[in-house]
């Protein structure tokens, strides 16, 4: 069959975008990030780190009801992706979600007080872990429903390219999400309409309890290419990676490029949730990544190197961080509980 001249202009589009990120990748060594904006990745990244082992802590001491997904490992993925955006876009995500709303800036107060229910949290304490949300903040949840962020992040997309504002949508998701179909479906909307949209796959190896090799086919990163959506593999347990990889995702697709996949690597040292005993890998392999790999020691490995910052500095930083962590957990514990008569407020009948 002779190719149309549209089928043609067509499929030389897709080849073209499915190339442009290895012809952005300059082949000189790039400049070298700047110790203060490392010193501000390391804080990001401890504070979700303790965070996230307070709650832990109070999830034990039953301060914390349902269920509760904890990002530990995790931290250099939203660290290096938000500070690739600007306050214009906006960011969706799945019910690990703790670390994405500190990061997007909100109030640590005000996520420990939802976690435990209580009237000053996000969604006034009738959310938790998974349902919390802040407009000013840009930042449109914790969902529970797996793969529900991308058509719901494909939406958002949409808002941004119909008001022409110039903002984009950061839409994470999971490994084992990547293979709802509502996900393609959205591939296809995004693609046929160009909407300004970075997909991120946090591919933490396991769906649950089973593995990304026993339940996944071929690359993540690559399952847009139907579509003529470009995608790539990084490095998620480096946030320098994770942030010069995000800032070239994000320029095409801030530049009329349409959507982007970025398929990031990286490890959850906890179960998939808090109640998941985590018996399907051994404690050897999360220890190795633990040793070798975590993405906070990376970074102050880089820091005490580079001798801009000494020991006594990143001390005076985890003690600043443990403050506000501390505080952020009394306050929770002494917010009031909801009025009953919240629970009909905030509904759509």
């Amino acid at each position: 069959m002779t190719k149309t001249k549209t089928g043609t202009k067509d499929s030389k589009r897709r080849k073209t975008a499915l190339k442009s990120v290895a012809k952005k990748t300059p082949k000189t060594k790039q400049a070298a990030i700047p110790a203060e904006q490392l010193l501000q990745f390391y804080k990001d990244m401890l504070l979700i780190r303790r965070f996230e082992e307070k709650s832990g802590q109070l999830y034990g001491m039953g301060l914390i009801g349902g269920f509760c997904h904890l990002y530990i490992g995790q931290e250099a993925v939203v660290t290096g992706i938000q500070a690739a955006l600007t306050d214009i876009d906006t960011v969706i995500t799945a019910y690990r979600d703790h670390g994405h709303m500190l990061a997007c800036g909100m109030d640590p107060k005000g996520v420990m007080a939802e976690l435990t229910g209580r009237a000053d949290g996000y969604s006034k304490g009738k959310g938790g872990s998974m349902h919390m949300f802040s407009r000013d903040k840009k930042f449109y949840g914790g969902h529970g429903i797996v793969g529900a962020t991308a058509p719901l992040g494909t939406g958002l997309a949409f808002a941004h390219k119909y008001r022409e504002d110039g903002g984009i949508t950061a839409c994470y998701y999971g490994d084992g999400a990547a293979n709802q179909g509502q996900v393609y479906e959205s591939y296809n909307m995004a693609a046929l309409w160009k909407l300004p949209v970075l997909y991120v796959i946090e591919n933490n190896k396991y769906a649950m309890g089973t593995s990304q090799e026993r339940s996944a086919a071929g690359e993540l990163y690559k399952r847009g290419e139907g579509w003529g959506i470009p995608g790539k593999k990084i490095d998620g347990m480096d946030v320098t990676v994770v942030y010069r990889e995000a800032q070239e995702a994000v320029d095409f697709v801030r530049g009329g490029g349409g959507p982007f996949i970025l398929e990031v690597e990286t490890y959850r040292y906890r179960g998939h949730s808090m109640s998941d005993p985590a018996k399907y890998r051994t404690k050897e392999e999360v220890q190795s990544v633990r040793d070798e790999r975590d993405p906070i020691q990376t970074v102050r490995n880089m820091l005490v190197a580079d001798k801009t910052y000494s020991e006594d500095d990143l001390k005076e930083v985890e003690k600043e961080i443990k403050q506000i962590v501390g505080e952020a957990a009394e306050f929770a514990q002494q917010s009031p509980e909801p009025d009953p008569s919240e629970l009909w407020t905030d509904i759509v009948l």
